[in-house]
């Protein structure tokens, strides 16, 4: 029961990250020629670089959390995907295993060292739980300027901040059916 409680933060922060990352991807399948790659102000670009910028960084920091030892080459390529719909099956594939992670998640885990590799070698990071606050910070960071990049597009910026309360349930009952995910259930493995 510990564990259930402990993880539970980081198990809706992880489920909430993939639903804002499946409909604002979902939305840029919508854009017209162009506008996708098109020259925008923010930290990145373009809608383009941005949103493969979240995903390039959660390749790494979730194979961090997994154990994995990918580090560096995550970034091999900084721009993997051309298309929203290429890149929305890639970011929705990172954030199933993102999910996957938070609910194996038990209180002698949130503290446990990261190693992440770096250009110059590795480093331990304070923690799991820091480790995923930091991510999840990173992702609306990100996703909130790429959200106001699609204001200026042919195609109306999606909900985001939904963080999945009961009375939101009818209005992402389509949502929830298109990630195979049901309502007061956890997502699937």
């Amino acid at each position: 029961m510990v564990a259930t409680v402990i993880g539970a933060p980081y198990r809706a922060l992880a489920r909430a990250n993939a639903l804002a990352n499946h409909r604002l991807l979902t939305a840029c399948v919508g854009l017209r020629k162009g506008e996708f790659e098109a020259p925008r102000t923010g930290f990145f670009p373009s809608l383009k670089a941005t949103l493969n910028h979240i995903l390039v960084v959660d390749w790494f920091y979730v194979d961090a959390l997994e154990g994995g030892a990918l580090g560096p080459a995550a970034y091999a390529d900084e721009v993997p995907f051309d298309t929203p719909a290429e890149l929305r099956d890639a970011q929705a594939a990172v954030d199933h295993r993102l999910i996957t992670f938070c609910r194996e998640l038990g209180p002698e885990d949130l503290n446990r060292p990261v190693q992440i590799l770096r250009e110059s070698g590795p480093i331990e990071l304070d923690g799991v739980a820091a480790v995923l606050l930091h991510l999840f910070q990173h992702q609306i960071h990100h996703r909130g300027q790429a959200h106001a990049m699609l204001a200026g597009t042919s195609v109306p910026p999606p909900q985001l901040d939904e963080f999945l309360l009961v009375e939101d349930a009818p209005r992402r009952a389509g949502e929830m059916a298109a990630l195979g995910w049901e309502e007061g259930a956890p997502a699937p493995n």
